[in-house]
C-alpha cells in the first residue's frame, strides 16, 4: 500500500472519531492507500501530546501554518470551529494537500464561495464530512431511491433534537461551547444539527428550490467564557422550517437543543407514490420501508436489518445479526474517499456539495428573518 502522511488539526470530539477512522480503515477495507498519523496539531500543546500519546500520532504541532509548510504531509484533516475552516483549507490547497473538513463548510455561503474557488483551482482531492451518508441503513435507503422503488417522491421530513443548552446558566464560547458563539459557529442548530439533515435530504431527494423559516433563541444573554462578560446570544437555539424540492416534493424540518430527553435524535421519513421508508439514529442499522406492492393481506412496514452481507459496507465487518455503530460511518467515509483517490473518481460530498447545503442554511436563515419564502441559491 502507498502511504498517506496525515496531518490533522484540531484534537476534540471529531479529531477522536477522524483518527479513529484513519486507525481501522486499513484493517477492515482492502485499499490502495494506508493513512498514516504523522502530526496532530493543537495550539493547546499539552492537551495535543496527551492525543498523540493516546491515538499514536508521530509528532505535535502547534501552528497549522508549519503542517502546510511541510512537504512529508499528503493530507491535512480539518477538525476546527467552523470559523477556521475557510482559512485553514484555503491554506492547504494552495499547498496542494489531500483535504478533508469537518462540517458544516463554513460559516455562510460567502466563505463557501472562496473556499469551493480555492479547492477546485488547486484541483485537490476534498471531502465534507457529512457522515451519515455513510450508515449502511440510509446508503440502502439511497439505491432503494435510485432504483425507483419509491416512485415518485411526495414528501420528506426530517428532525434533529438535542437538549444540552436549556440550563440558562451554561455560558457561550471557548473551547468546549463555541457552538453557542455565533461569532465562531455562524448559526445554532442551523449549522450545526440541520446541516446533517438538509445534507442527507440533498442526497436521497436533491436539490431544494425555496424554504420558509422560523428559528428562536430561547435564552438571549449568556456569560461569555473568553471575556468573562454577559454577552448577547446570537445563535438560533431552534429552527423548524418548510421545503419545496425540485422534484416537486414538500418537506418539513425541524432541529432544537430544547427538546428535553432527546440527546440526538434524528430521523427522517420519505414517502413516495409506491413506497416510504423510515429511520432513526437511535435504532441505526434498522431501515423501516413499507412496499404498496405487496399481497394485500400482508402489505405493511417492514423492518430490514441492515446487518447482512449484501447490504451497504456490511461485508467488511462481522457475521449478519451482528451491529455496527456511530463511529463505522467515518471509516466507510474514509474508505470511499481514498477508494476515489485511487480511481480517479471522486466520492462525495465534496466542497461543492457543502457548498449546496451551505446555501439552503443561508436561505433559512435569512427566511427567519425576513418571514417570507427565500430562493435556495444553487452551488
Amino acid at each position: 500500500m502507498k502511504k498517506l502522511n496525515v496531518a490533522l488539526i484540531g484534537c476534540g470530539f471529531m479529531g477522536r472519531t477522524h483518527s479513529n477512522a484513519h486507525r481501522k480503515v486499513n484493517n477492515f477495507f482492502d485499499l490502495e492507500y494506508q493513512p498514516v498519523l504523522k502530526i496532530i496539531c493543537d495550539v493547546n500543546e499539552d492537551k495535543a501530546k496527551a492525543f498523540a500519546a493516546k491515538w499514536g500520532y508521530e509528532s505535535v504541532e502547534t501552528d497549522w501554518r508549519k503542517v502546510m509548510a511541510n512537504k512529508d504531509i499528503d493530507l491535512v484533516d480539518i477538525c476546527l470551529p467552523n470559523n477556521m475552516h475557510m482559512e485553514v483549507s484555503m491554506a492547504a490547497a494552495q499547498a496542494g494537500k489531500i483535504i478533508i473538513c469537518e462540517k458544516p463548510l463554513a460559516r455562510d455561503g460567502k466563505e463557501g464561495e472562496k473556499m469551493v474557488k480555492a479547492i477546485e483551482k488547486a484541483g485537490v482531492p476534498n471531502l465534507i464530512s457529512y457522515n451519515y451518508r455513510r450508515i449502511p441503513a440510509i446508503t440502502l435507503a439511497k439505491k432503494l431511491i435510485d432504483e425507483g422503488r419509491l416512485g415518485k417522491i411526495f414528501h420528506y421530513r426530517s428532525k434533529f433534537l438535542q437538549d444540552w443548552t436549556i440550563s440558562k446558566d451554561l455560558p457561550q464560547g471557548g473551547d468546549a461551547l463555541w457552538r453557542l458563539d455565533v461569532k465562531v459557529a455562524g448559526s445554532g442548530v442551523t449549522g450545526d444539527l440541520l446541516a446533517h439533515c438538509i445534507d442527507t435530504a440533498l442526497w436521497l431527494n436533491g436539490s431544494m428550490e425555496q424554504v420558509n423559516a422560523m428559528t428562536e433563541t430561547f435564552i438571549k444573554e449568556r456569560k461569555h467564557n473568553l471575556t468573562g462578560k454577559v454577552e448577547k446570544v446570537g445563535i438560533d437555539d431552534a429552527c423548524a422550517f418548510l421545503a419545496r424540492f425540485s422534484n416537486g416534493s414538500l418537506a418539513t424540518f425541524e432541529s432544537t437543543r430544547y427538546a428535553r430527553g432527546h440527546k440526538a435524535l434524528f430521523t427522517l421519513e420519505i414517502n413516495g407514490e409506491h413506497g416510504s421508508i423510515f429511520w432513526d439514529l437511535h435504532d441505526a442499522h434498522r431501515l423501516q420501508y413499507f412496499d404498496h406492492k405487496d399481497e394485500g393481506s400482508l402489505r405493511g412496514w417492514r423492518s430490514i436489518h441492515v446487518t447482512d452481507s449484501d447490504h451497504p459496507y456490511m461485508k467488511n465487518w462481522w457475521v449478519p445479526g451482528l451491529m455496527i455503530g456511530y463511529e463505522h460511518s467515518f471509516v466507510h467515509q474514509l474508505s470511499d474517499f481514498l477508494q476515489g483517490i485511487s480511481s480517479g473518481k471522486p466520492t462525495g460530498p465534496c466542497f461543492r456539495d457543502g457548498l449546496a447545503t451551505q446555501y439552503v442554511c443561508d436561505a433559512v436563515l435569512k427566511s427567519a428573518k425576513t418571514n417570507k419564502w427565500e430562493k435556495v441559491k444553487k452551488a
